[in-house]
């Protein structure tokens, strides 16, 4: 059984085709896509989207913007991911919050990558494997 216990999150978002958007084009480099999207006619009051690989573990609804702030990591399976994600993030409109590098003080082998998304949010890409 995997460590990871959380089945899955969400996050509130104000500009929810922005977002939609702005994740789709950022997470695609870690295999990460819209696997679900559902109305109001079946949440009962906004749109959701939800993201993963083989199901949903990220749903964004339009629901206004959360606040505070979180931070989301996302596991890549390998560092040229978390390159090829920040690269994507940062084209897709996101804001540099950390570019890609060892990360030493989490643990040896810790690659991570750091954007902010256009609602604020800190989003990261990480690996914690050795380099291949």
């Amino acid at each position: 059984m995997s460590e990871c216990i959380i089945d899955h999150t969400s996050l509130s978002v104000a500009d929810f085709a922005g977002c939609v958007s702005f994740y789709e084009k950022a997470l695609a480099p870690l295999g990460v896509k819209v696997l679900m999207r559902f109305g109001p006619d079946v949440t009962g009051s906004v749109e959701v989207a939800g993201f993963g690989r083989e199901k949903p573990f990220l749903w964004l609804a339009s629901a206004g913007k959360t606040e505070p702030r979180v931070h989301l990591a996302i596991r890549a399976e390998n560092r040229d991911e978390v390159d090829a994600f920040y690269k994507a993030a940062l084209e897709a409109g996101g804001k540099d919050n950390g570019a890609p590098g060892l990360r030493p003080h989490y643990h040896e082998n810790y690659y991570g990558a750091f954007v902010i998304d256009p609602e604020g949010h800190n989003l990261e890409a990480v690996c914690h494997k050795a380099a291949e």
